[in-house]
C-alpha cells in the first residue's frame, strides 16, 4: 500500500531507494555495584573506552576533512572530540565510579542526562540541539563499553541508492556513510539546526525530519522516496510514482549544474540594479565554500562558536587570529563579524554562571556582553586588531536599548585607546552596525540610524520575538510563518528606513537564503543579501531574473494586506 509521511524539508532534492533502518540506542543501560578491589578496572574501562572512541572520530575527523565539502562535518567530529576530553563528562563520570561504586556505564548516562537537561535550558536552537553531541558521544562510548559496535548498510547493486531512517543520525554516522551511495536521510527528530539537517545539506543530500515514529513505520528494504524540498516521504510508490518522481530528479539536477554557470556572473536585476549576496559563516573553516561560491563578502561571522564547546575562553590573541585570518582571505571584500551571541544559560567556561527563569527572555547577547565588560572588552580588542588587515566591520547583536549602543560604543573607544597607547595598528573608521532581532527595535529605528553605520535583519528571532514561536519546537514548529503580517510590515519598514537616511540594511537570517522569498525582499527595496554559502548561486538566479520595476509596486500591495493566505497566495504569484 502506498502511503505518504509528512515532515520538515531540511534539505532540497529527491532521493528513491531502499530503507535502511538504523538501531537506537536508548541507553536504558544496567546499574550494578562494583566491588571495590574492581573500581581500578572499572575505571580502566572507562579509559579504553574514552580512546578507543577517540581513535574512531580521529579517522573520521581525518576521513571529513579530506574533501572540501566535508568541512562542517569536520568541525562537529572536532565538537565531539572535545566534549571527550570535557571534564564535565568523562571526570564526573570518573567520579561517580569512586563515589558511587557504579558501573562506567551508568555513570555514563547519568552524566549525560545531567548535561542535556542543562542544554534544554538554552534559548538559542542550534546550540540548544548541541545536546545531541552529548548523547552521541555518550552513544558510542557505551557501544564500546557493552561491545554493541555499529553497522554500515551495504552497498546496492540495483541501481538505487539507500535511504537511512534513523531517529537521530551523528555527523560521524553521516561521514561513515560516504562511501555506500546513501540516497537520503529520515529522522524521528530534528529541525532546521540539526546535526542532520546541517551535514545533508552539505552534502547535498536530500532529508527530511521530524517525523516522530517514522522508524516504527518503515520496513528494511522497503521502497521509499525522500522528497526533501516538500518535506514528503511516499512508502511503497507504485512504478508511475517512481517515474514522475525520476523526471523530477533529473529536472532538479539539471538546474543545479546550470547554476555553477552563474559563479562568476555579476548579481543584477534586469533593469541593473546591483544586488549584494553575502555569505554566512561560522568561523575560518567555512572560507573554502565563500570563495567557490564567490561571495561578495561576509554578512555575518558568528563569533560564539569560538567560545562554546572547550574548558577555557579564548584569549585576545586567538581571537585576533580567527578574525585575521577571514580578513586576510578576502583582502577586497567587506567582512561583518558579530560580537558573541550568547548568554548566562550557555554557562561559558571561565564566565561566572547564573540561573535564569526564562533566559529566552534575559541576559544574552548584547546585555551579557555588557554584563562582563572585561570579557567583551577583549572581544573588541581583538576585533579592532584585525581590522589592519581587511574591511571589517563590527556588528552588536539583539539591540533594543539606546543605552546598549551607547555603552558599546563607550567600550569600543575604550579599547582604541588602549590599542592607541600600546602603538598597535587598527582602522580608526572601522564601522559600526547592529542587528534588529526585537520588534521593540524595528519599531523605534530612529535612536539606531544616529548612531550606527548599518543594519542587519536577523529574521530568525524577528519572527519567533514578534509571534511568540520557537520554531524548533515540534509542537509549535507549525505556527513560525515568516509571511505574517506583522513580521512583513517588521522587515518592510526596517528597510524603507534604511533606504530614507542612507544606512545599509542587510537581511542575514534564513529568509535572505530561502528562493521562495527573494522576490518579496527585493520588491521591500532589500540590496543586501546574507546567506549560507551554498544557497548563493540559487539566489543569485532570482535576482538575475528579476524586475524591480514591476516587484515593487505589487510587494507594497502585499504589505498591506492583513490576512496570512492572502499574503501568501500574493508571495506565490510573484514569481509567475
Amino acid at each position: 500500500m502506498t502511503f505518504a509521511l509528512h515532515g520538515l524539508p531540511v534539505s532540497q532534492g529527491i532521493a528513491i531507494g531502499h530503507v535502511h533502518l538504523i538501531s537506537h540506542a536508548l541507553l536504558e543501560v544496567n546499574h550494578y555495584l562494583v566491588q571495590p578491589r574492581h573500581l581500578p578496572d572499572e575505571l580502566a574501562r572507562l579509559d579504553d573506552a574514552v580512546a578507543t572512541v577517540q581513535g574512531e572520530l580521529v579517522g573520521l575527523k581525518a576521513a571529513a576533512t579530506s574533501g572540501q565539502t566535508h568541512s562542517e562535518v569536520g568541525a562537529f567530529v572536532d565538537l565531539q572530540l572535545m566534549m571527550l576530553a570535557d571534564p564535565l563528562l568523562i571526570d564526573s563520570a570518573r567520579n561517580l565510579i569512586e563515589t558511587r561504586r557504579c558501573n562506567a556505564e551508568w555513570a555514563l548516562v547519568q552524566q549525560m542526562n545531567h548535561l542535556v537537561e542543562q542544554f534544554r535550558q538554552i534559548e538559542d536552537p542550534y546550540l540548544r540541539e548541541r545536546q545531541a553531541d552529548v548523547v552521541q558521544v555518550v552513544e558510542r562510548l557505551v557501544k564500546v563499553l557493552l561491545g554493541h559496535p555499529g553497522h554500515l548498510p551495504p552497498k546496492r547493486r540495483d541501481g538505487l541508492g539507500t535511504i537511512i531512517v534513523a531517529h537521530d543520525l551523528s555527523p560521524a554516522d553521516t561521514i561513515g556513510f560516504r562511501d555506500h551511495n546513501i540516497a537520503g536521510f529520515v529522522t524521528d527528530v530534528g529541525g532546521p539546526t540539526s546535526h542532520t539537517a546541517i551535514v545533508a545539506r552539505s552534502l547535498k543530500i536530500p532529508a527530511v525530519v521530524g517525523l516522530h515514529h517514522v522508524r516504527d513505520l518503515l520496513q528494511a528494504d522497503e521502497l521509499v522516496i525522500v522528497d526533501g524540498t516538500r518535506g514528503v516521504i511516499i512508502v511503497g510508490p507504485d512504478e508511475r510514482i517512481v517515474e514522475e518522481y525520476r523526471l523530477r530528479r533529473s529536472e532538479l539536477e539539471i538546474e543545479r549544474s546550470k547554476l555553477n554557470r552563474l559563479r562568476d556572473t555579476h548579481a543584477s536585476t534586469l533593469d541593473g540594479e546591483t544586488i549584494n549576496l553575502l555569505a554566512n559563516i561560522e568561523g575560518p573553516k567555512d572560507l573554502p565554500a565563500v570563495k567557490t561560491a564567490n561571495a561578495d563578502g561576509i554578512g555575518l561571522y558568528r563569533t560564539e562558536f569560538l567560545f562554546i564547546g572547550r574548558d577555557t575562553l579564548p584569549d585576545e590573541d586567538e581571537q585576533y587570529e580567527a578574525y585575521r585570518s577571514v580578513l586576510k582571505a578576502l583582502p577586497t571584500k567587506p567582512v561583518t563579524i558579530r560580537t558573541f551571541d550568547v548568554g548566562a544559560d550557555k554557562a561559558l567556561a571561565g564566565a561566572p554562571a547564573r540561573v535564569e527563569p526564562n533566559p529566552a527572555l534575559g541576559l544574552r547577547a548584547v546585555r551579557y556582553s555588557l554584563a562582563e565588560p572585561k570579557m567583551f572588552l577583549t572581544q573588541l580588542r581583538a576585533l579592532l586588531r584585525a581590522s589592519a588587515h581587511g574591511k571589517l566591520q563590527i556588528m552588536i547583536p539583539m539591540l533594543a536599548h539606546a543605552q546598549e549602543i551607547d555603552q558599546c560604543l563607550a567600550l569600543i573607544d575604550k579599547a582604541k585607546t588602549e590599542l592607541r597607547a600600546e602603538k598597535q595598528k587598527f582602522d580608526e573608521a572601522v564601522q559600526i552596525g547592529g542587528m534588529i532581532e526585537i520588534p521593540a527595535a524595528a519599531l523605534s529605528l530612529g535612536m539606531f540610524i544616529r548612531r550606527l553605520s548599518f543594519l542587519s535583519i536577523g529574521t530568525n528571532d524577528l519572527i519567533q520575538y514578534t509571534l511568540a514561536i520557537d520554531r524548533s519546537d515540534e509542537a509549535v514548529v507549525h505556527l513560525y510563518d515568516p509571511l505574517h503580517p506583522a513580521v512583513l510590515k517588521l522587515i518592510g519598514g526596517t528597510i524603507a528606513t534604511g533606504a530614507r537616511y542612507g544606512v545599509p540594511v542587510s537581511v542575514c537570517g534564513e529568509m535572505a537564503g530561502d528562493p521562495s522569498y527573494t522576490l518579496l525582499l527585493l520588491g521591500m527595496g532589500l540590496r543586501n543579501f546574507s546567506m549560507h554559502p551554498g544557497n548563493i548561486l540559487e539566489i543569485k538566479q532570482q535576482i538575475l531574473r528579476s524586475d524591480l520595476s514591476d516587484l515593487a509596486p505589487k510587494v507594497q500591495r502585499i504589505l498591506k494586506m492583513d490576512e496570512p493566505a492572502r499574503v501568501r497566495e500574493a508571495v506565490e504569484r510573484l514569481a509567475t
